[in-house]
Order: C-alpha cells, then structure tokens, then sequence
C-alpha cells in the first residue's frame, strides 16, 4: 500500500511522517466539535475531511521528499494543495458547495472575493476553473470514503448571515487543522494548550477576591453605591440572554461588576468563555491585570500590535503561534475583537469559533468608530441570534444605539435592549461630584505657554489633549517632575507610570500629569481638578470620571479649553463641534443620560450613509449565489488603518531581553503574549523612514524592533527625533 503524507518531518524515517488520511480525519472530528457549537458541526467536519485533499497529487508528495532531501524548511504552499477540494466540492454539490469551496481554497491564503477587480486572478471563481488540479489528485486514488459524502442537511437559520457563517466556518477550519498539524509536529507544545479552568471554577476566586476587597474598602457613600451596582449586577445576571447595556457612571467599579454579570450570567446559562473588549491598547494592561490578580493563568490578553501584518511574511511557525482564545477570560481591544470578525486570514479568523457561546463585555462603547458602525451593529446582532452570545454594552455615557427612523434618516441599530441598572438617572446623581468649567468663549483658543503656567499654580492637577504631540509639547513647557503618558509609550512604560501617580496621589504627593485621551478609559486616577481640551461631549464625561472619583471633595473641577492645535477633520471635530453648541447651554446637566442620547443621535444623524461609509455590508451580501468579497471586505474594514500605522518593539526595560529571545527562536506563542506589553504604533511614513535609517529592524518576518537604545525616552517613550542619536553602546561592535 502506497503511503500518502500530510506533513514531512526532516530528520525521521517516512514512516513516522504524518499521514495525509489521519490528518484528514483529526482536522474533521476537530472541526466538527468546534462547529458544533453554533449547529453546524456536519458542515465543519466535511470542510476538515477535504481540505487538503490537494495533497494527494503526485506533485505535491515529489515536493515533501524534495523539501526533505534538500533540508530545507518544509513549507507546503509551493504546491496548490488547497484549490482541489474546493473544485471537488463545487462539483459535487453545485452552488451549495461554493461554501466548502470558500473554507477549502482559503484555508492558508485566506477567504476570497468571489470575483472583484481588486482580487484579480485570486478570485475564487478563476481558482475553480483550474480542473487539472482535481484530475491530478483524483488519479492518485483517493479513497472514495473521503470523497463520497453527502451535503450536510443542517440548515442555516437566515440567508442575511450567510458571510458571517462562513466565517465562523472558515475559524473552525483553521483552527482544527493548525491545532491537528501541531498535535504532530510539535506535541508537548500541543500539550501545553490544555488544562485550562472552566468559568465555573474561576467564579469562587471572584467572589473570594470581592469579600476582601469589600471588607477592605471605607465607609463611603461612593463605596455603598459602588456595592449597590455591583448587587444589581449578580440580581439581574439571571435574565435570558440579550444584548444588555450597562449604565454606570465613571468611577461606579463598572469593570468589576460586569465581570460578576458575565461570570454569573455564563453559570446560569451555560456560556463557555468571557471576552473583555476593550477600546484602546493604552488601557488593556490594567484590566488585564486585575484579572490575572483574581484568575491567574486563565486570562490571556491579546492586542492587535504584533501580529505578523502581512499574509506574505507568515510562515508555518507564525500561524501556530497564532491566538486561538482557547482560555476562559479573554482581554482583548476593540480592533482585535471587531477586525477579526471582518478578516479573511487564517491566522487573524483562527479565534473566530470560540466567540460563539460566550458573554462579550464591550467596555466604553461609545468608541465604537461612526464610520464602520452599521456593520459592527449588525454582526452584533447575528452574534447574538444564532451564536449564542451575550453582549454587555458598558460605559457611563451610554450611546444611542436604539432604532431610529426619520423622514431623511434610517438607523436600524441594535433594536431592543435591556437595561442591567435599575435606575441610571438615580445612579448619575448619586455620582455627581464634578463642576464642569467652560470658558465664555470657546471660539478663542489658549496659548500652550499660558496653559502650562496655569496648570503649574495647581499642586495636583490632570491636563488630557487630544493629540500625542500636543501631549509633549505641553509636558515641556511643564515643570521638572512632571509625568507624561502617550501611546507613544509602550504598555508596560506607561503602566510603570501610572502606578507611580496611583501612589502618589494616594499619599497626597503634589501630581501634575499631562496625557493624552489614553487615561479616559478604564484608567483609575483621582485628581481634585482636570484640563480637558474640546472634545466630543463623551470623552468630556470620561475625563471627569477622572476628577473626585472617589467623593472626598464637596465637588471637583473640570475645566473645558480649546487648545491651540487643530482638531482632526472627520468624526472627532464634528464631535468637538457638536460639544460645543451643547457646552452653550450652561443652564443643561451636560452629564445626564439624556444628554448623551441627545449628542449620539446629533452624531448618527451627522453621520447618514457614512455609518457603512466603506460599504461592508454591501460587499458581504448575497442575491442567493452565495457571491461575497471576503477579502475586499476586510481590506476596507480597518479601525486602525494599517496603512498609516506599524507596530515596533521598544528595548524598554524587559523588552530588550525578549527582543533577544524573540531574534533566536522566533515568534514562540508565550513570547509574543508578553511582548504586546513593549509595542508603539508609528505612522507608516516614520517607521519606513526609520527601516531605512537601520533605526528599527526586521528580526522576524513582518515583526521589527528598535535597533537604537537612544530612541526610547524613559519620560517620553519613543522618540523618533533621537534615531540618530547614539548612546555608547550603540557604537560598539
């Protein structure tokens, strides 16, 4: 009997290559059990059974004794293997098999268009012409048990979700074959990927960690409120599943009642995981940590920045070390989380499946960007439907997200939701503790020198601008001891320095801080006076979420400037505009409820068509044939456009040893987890500029780190002005 392969290993004798059939079969009984979780596990184990059914052609076997005999790195793109199981299943099933066809000939180089100019000659359509592709593999005898199998009678329950279903699909199949091949290749690593806690074991640390925090906190009337939310939190996790908002002023504990809501919810109604999505990479870290504290190893954290950008620079190595989220806490940032639900790559749809069947908490979603909102919302709502999952909507300035239809303006939104607080015009009241200050012209702008003399009278005062160079140059007109926080800062910078200021305030140290918007989010500070430049009536709210968060004044101040610099053209300055016409009114609460489903619906309505401005939907619909543009679609759907932005590794304090590391094994799955915390995003122009100057080097395909030591400022982060500056070591051969 002739032994057909899957995998070659250099260095073993044949027989102890991995076999093409057994590979078949373990991808599909993975698949299946993934797939499974949303109704779909036939379609999932016959999409694993012909995926690689390419690899039996005789071309491709020559090819893994060549790879081998030659000790070269096995690499099995170099032969279509992918494109005859999807011939095979367009053949056989007609147009209901477009849909195997779609998982099969993406499975390594990602979800096609059906057929788009943009796509050209990767079309599905031109792939599925190349017949010789399936000839030469059904004449190496394919065993007909593979071959001949049934279209799956499980049904899909709404045509409208067709993309998003094969996309999940697509997850499952990835997944199962990548966690298959390792199994092989690599099995202690494979065997490091179990034994994760379930969330029923997690909820008794939670609770623990509760009592104590509780026992330990004062006696204050902020403390009690914060008590309360969190009752209602447990109370109300009992509802049916839905999509649930949770309208809790800044400074409530908002981040550690949803995670009783998600932990309580997911036992009474059996979800599998929690996804904490968070907005900003800047802010992650100090949720992430204060969940390892209570979960320990459980939790994985996953950002955006160091995925390998560019399907071109991946390598066998790179897609296993790809996230899956097989944990049962995820923290993860909205560019993550959303990107990937409207991604065509393997190694970034990968996670997709383990959404399904879970309780996602999209803290601060009143940042979800305007521009892409109408296809966020409507795969939320599919998400929910028919996955399974639970949506928490959390934030104090809660976004109008309801239906709403007008004689020019048609917003389909998330239709009903439910309210987790009983009272959120109460609660708001209960939380009041700010003045808002607002100049009597806000037309005329001030001066940063005039500012920065203003905010040294104060002995602890937080300034927040808009723009990481307004940031600096404020900060230099400061005095000395002054503290900075940008994203131009990695993570585990600028957590280092938020921790400083934490202590400092605690010991009533005089604190001056200028920041940019980063601190809105999640970030626990507690100043008596905050400077917040103009700015949508949202991010105003959240800066005074930063003033007398804990209630020891009577009242704190937040003073509202417009700064010398120019607000960016687009969303933000319509927001700070519409701030504006509201902030007129000194008669109004501008913290009130109401008044930020006033701003929101001012904003949508602004807004019109450009809530799909890139016209997503559109390339994700179908007339019934089943024709999507799964790669334009994702090309176009990018919160951060990578485009302008590229991620680099900082030498900063630990960073310079796991840049070591990460330069002699690669891109290791534990290595690329703890190196998120020592990435800053640069503008494409910069980074390119900085490639060229051999300021910054790509050490692995696709990933680049910081070359020169001087370039990272411990009170500034990144600065690229200082690339050609050199300390002495820098010098040395």
């Amino acid at each position: 009997m002739i032994m057909i392969f899957a995998h070659s290993v250099e260095g073993k004798p044949v027989d102890e290559w991995h076999l093409l059939e057994e590979h078949l079969k373990g991808t599909a009984e993975l698949a299946k059990s993934f797939a499974d979780a949303f109704g779909s596990g036939e379609w999932g184990y016959l999409a694993g059974l012909w995926h690689d059914l390419g690899k039996y052609s005789d071309a491709f076997q020559k090819m893994l004794f060549a790879s081998v005999n030659a000790h070269i790195e096995t690499r099995s793109g170099r032969v279509d293997h992918s494109t005859a199981g999807a011939i095979h299943s367009v053949e056989k099933f007609n147009i209901p098999g477009r849909i195997f066809s779609y998982l099969i000939a993406g499975h390594h180089a990602g979800l096609a268009d059906w057929q788009t100019a943009e796509a050209g000659n990767r079309s599905l359509i031109h792939r599925l012409q190349n017949d010789d592709l399936l000839k030469k593999a059904l004449e190496s005898n394919i065993p007909q048990e593979i071959t001949e199998q049934s279209l799956p009678k499980q049904k899909f329950r709404t045509s409208e979700g067709h993309a998003l279903w094969i996309r999940m699909l697509y997850s499952c199949l990835v997944d199962a074959d990548f966690l298959d091949t390792e199994a092989f290749l690599d099995p202690d690593k494979s065997r490091t990927r179990k034994g994760f806690p379930s969330l029923n074991e997690l909820q008794p640390l939670f609770e623990t960690y509760m009592e104590m925090k509780q026992a330990n906190a004062d006696d204050t009337d902020v403390n009690k409120q914060r008590a309360d939310i969190l009752r209602q939190c447990i109370s109300n996790s009992l509802h049916e599943p839905a999509i649930f908002t949770l309208t809790v002023p800044t400074g409530g504990g908002k981040t550690l009642s949803s995670m009783a809501f998600a932990l309580h919810h997911a036992a009474k109604h059996g979800k599998r995981r929690i996804i904490y999505v968070i907005p900003y990479t800047s802010i992650i870290e100090q949720t992430a940590d204060q969940f390892r504290d209570i979960f320990k190893d459980a939790v994985v954290e996953h950002h955006s920045n160091v995925d390998v950008s560019d399907e071109g620079h991946e390598t066998t190595k790179s897609r296993l070390a790809c996230e899956n989220w097989d944990a049962p806490v995820i923290v993860t940032t909205s560019v993550q989380f959303f990107e990937s639900l409207f991604a065509n790559r393997s190694s970034r749809c990968r996670k997709l499946h383990n959404i399904a069947n879970s309780v996602v908490v999209l803290d601060e979603v009143q940042l979800l960007p305007p521009e892409y909102l109408n296809p966020i919302l409507h795969t939320m709502k599919e998400l929910h439907k028919n996955y399974g999952v639970t949506f928490v909507l959390s934030t104090a300035t809660q976004p109008a997200f309801g239906e709403h239809k007008s004689f020019d303006f048609n917003f389909e939104g998330l239709g009903s939701t439910v309210e987790i607080m009983e009272n959120p015009v109460a609660l708001h009241k209960a939380f009041n503790r700010v003045e808002i200050q607002v100049a009597d012209n806000l037309q005329t702008s001030r001066s940063w020198e005039d500012l920065a003399k203003e905010l040294a009278q104060h002995s602890s005062v937080l300034c927040i601008v808009n723009r990481r160079d307004d940031c600096r140059t404020l900060y230099e007109l400061m005095p000395e001891g002054t503290f900075h926080l940008s994203a131009l800062m990695c993570g585990a910078h600028r957590s280092k320095v938020i921790a400083q200021i934490k202590q400092r305030l605690k010991d009533k140290l005089p604190t001056l801080v200028i920041s940019t918007q980063l601190v809105e989010a999640g970030v626990d500070l507690d100043f008596p006076v905050v400077y917040r430049a103009i700015a949508g009536l949202d991010s105003i709210a959240q800066a005074a979420g930063r003033c007398n968060r804990e209630g020891l004044l009577d009242k704190g101040s937040v003073v509202v400037f417009v700064p010398p610099s120019k607000i960016p053209v687009g969303y933000l300055r319509q927001a700070a505009n519409t701030s504006l016409m509201m902030l007129s009114d000194k008669t109004n609460d501008l913290l009130l409820p109401a008044m930020f489903e006033k701003f929101f619906k001012s904003l949508y309505w602004l807004q019109g068509e450009n809530l799909d401005k890139q016209g997503i939907l559109k390339d994700l619909a179908t007339a019934g044939e089943l024709r999507f543009s799964f790669y334009t679609a994702a090309q176009k759907f990018k919160l951060i456009d990578d485009s302008r932005y590229a991620p680099v590794i900082v030498r900063y304090e630990e960073g310079e040893r796991l840049i070591g590391i990460l330069k002699k094994l690669g891109p290791e799955r534990w290595l690329m987890r703890k190196l998120q915390r020592y990435v800053v995003n640069l503008p494409r122009y910069l980074h390119m500029k900085l490639r060229n100057e051999g300021a910054i080097m790509e050490v692995q395909p696709g990933i680049f780190v910081q070359e020169y030591g001087a370039m990272y400022h411990n009170d500034l982060g990144f600065c690229a002005d200082k690339s050609m500056i050199y300390e002495p070591d820098d010098l040395m051969c």
